[in-house]
């Protein structure tokens, strides 16, 4: 979509939080969750059974640029307060994605029905959370004014292994014309608990990123002549781990729907 084409102010879906979370647990949200209310971190998701956990959380650990851990939920207790006094683990993400040894078997709206007494959720930063200081800084992310979600790629960037764990990068990537990526990293270093600064500007091929229009998971977005790709560490890299860990079960958001929480972005702004 052209620039001129854009809204100056992407229209906001539910300010508040709770109103979110609410709309999505009665299934009247069930899309992407880039502008819900804006200026609230949101965070990817991953579920594993408690025998996994400890492996999965080392993961993170060693990979704090993709899986910024921003919560953590005991066994068996699908909610996690310190994120939300009413957040519902099991109902408050508009899709879900379901992972029997490794392999994704579908999207399901809520998870209810497949909780266990010994499942541990964990929640990670997400991109999303940095997106309103991008727009408050002025600079357009075609994605919102188009009303879908962030493309991402799996790139030839390794992770550092954790037992099981391993795999590759996956980033997302948001085009910005010279002068504007250049104030988008300087924005976004601000957050490092939600990606922080981009990890890849330009030239896609470097990182294993054969087409551009074509990503690994979410809708492509057109990158303009006089623009460049900019690409940043995603939350999404987790369930790629997961492909190559193959746990007997596993959920995760489907990219793209995520954890809408009650912290604000300031509280995960660096000073």
């Amino acid at each position: 979509m052209p620039d001129s084409l854009m809204p100056n102010v992407p229209a906001t879906l539910f300010a508040d939080p709770r109103e979110a979370r609410r709309a999505i647990r009665a299934g009247r949200h069930t899309g992407w969750t880039a502008n819900v209310a804006p200026g609230f971190v949101q965070g990817n998701l991953a579920i594993l059974p408690a025998d996994w956990a400890g492996e999965f959380l080392r993961y993170c650990q060693l990979n704090p640029k993709p899986c910024p851990i921003v919560g953590m939920s005991e066994p068996g207790d699908p909610f996690l307060p310190q994120l939300g006094q009413d957040l519902d683990i099991r109902s408050d993400v508009p899709s879900y994605r379901v992972f029997r040894d490794g392999v994704p078997e579908g999207d399901v709206p809520d998870i209810a029905h497949l909780w266990r007494d010994d499942l541990v959720a964990f929640v990670l930063g997400c991109s999303f959370s940095f997106e309103a200081a991008l727009l408050d800084a002025g600079l357009p992310l075609r994605h919102i004014a188009c009303g879908t979600g962030v493309p991402m790629y799996l790139t030839n960037v390794p992770t550092a292994p954790a037992g099981r764990f391993h795999g590759n990068l996956v980033v997302s990537m948001r085009p910005f014309k010279p002068a504007d990526a250049v104030r988008a990293v300087q924005v976004t270093s601000r957050f490092p608990n939600v990606h922080g600064a981009p990890v890849h500007i330009g030239l896609p091929h470097l990182i294993g990123i054969d087409d551009i229009d074509q990503p690994w998971e979410g809708p492509a977005t057109e990158v303009m002549a006089d623009e460049l790709p900019v690409f940043w560490a995603c939350g999404v890299t987790p369930q790629a781990a997961i492909r190559m860990a193959r746990p007997p079960f596993a959920i995760t958001h489907t990219p793209g729907h995520m954890v809408v929480t009650d912290i604000r972005n300031a509280a995960v702004a660096a000073l």
